[in-house]
């Protein structure tokens, strides 16, 4: 039996278990497992190797795709020019590669809204999907600025200084921050949603739930919302490929 999994922090409401169960029940996968691993710290993640020595390959998430890259022995280059992994491939000789699936999910779940108009972005948040979702932007030719609660390095806006000139300014609004995640259903970003036209597309990474308060204010005033199931289905498909890959060619 080959195992998958997922590693993360609190991730019992994750979608990735219950699509892959679903994935293998459809398809009638019959050879392959997928659990959570659960960590406190990504100090434990060699720990996680060393008791399950059938996994051939991982999904990351929150708050690890950053942190896990000292522990892997190589990137893809597309994971090493974002500078964030969300999937991780385990050869026969427990070599560990790590992938970005995630640009490849955000870009393909967002160009079908694109309109000529939408030519610059804001990216609220800047963990380690807000660089999967930069990249995607650069390939799409969309211009976009960080926003974050404190200035720093590559931060041109703090959320205290979004105004209307600035959100009228940027067609394209990314939420890669986890406010209004379930349970926390009452949170959003703090910007101007006044400020917001049908011209705008917002884009939350969120998925539970469906419709975030940030999605919900931005229906309100006519603006194009997507959340981030799309993206999760194609970006965990892209994983599965990478891993099956591996497996034809060994």
């Amino acid at each position: 039996m080959k195992k998958l999994g997922l590693l993360g922090k609190h991730i019992s409401y994750s979608f990735s278990r219950s699509y892959f169960k679903a994935k293998f029940e459809k398809e009638n996968i019959k050879d392959f497992t997928y659990q959570n691993f659960d960590i406190d710290t990504i100090n434990a993640f060699p720990e996680v190797l060393k008791t399950n020595p059938e996994l051939i390959g991982l999904n990351v998430t929150i708050p690890y795709k950053e942190e896990v890259i000292p522990y892997l022995d190589k990137l893809d280059k597309t994971a090493a020019a974002i500078g964030a992994v969300n999937t991780i491939k385990i050869s026969k000789d427990k070599l560990l590669t790590g992938y970005n699936t995630d640009y490849y999910g955000f870009k393909n779940a967002l160009q079908p809204a694109l309109k000529p108009h939408h030519q610059k972005a804001i990216i609220l948040g800047t963990g380690g999907a807000s660089k999967a979702i930069a990249y995607s932007l650069e390939e799409l030719g969309i211009s976009f600025n960080y926003v974050s609660r404190r200035l720093k390095k590559g931060v041109k806006f703090t959320y205290n200084m979004l105004n209307e000139s600035i959100i009228q300014d940027h067609q394209l609004i990314v939420n890669c921050t986890p406010l209004g995640t379930f349970p926390k259903v009452d949170e959003c970003p703090e910007i101007p949603y006044e400020a917001l036209t049908e011209d705008h597309i917002l884009y939350d990474l969120i998925y539970n739930p469906e419709e975030t308060k940030f999605l919900k204010f931005g229906k309100q005033q006519g603006a194009t919302v997507i959340n981030g199931l799309n993206m999760l289905k194609l970006q965990a498909e892209k994983a599965w490929e990478i891993w099956n890959d591996q497996l034809k060619n060994s």
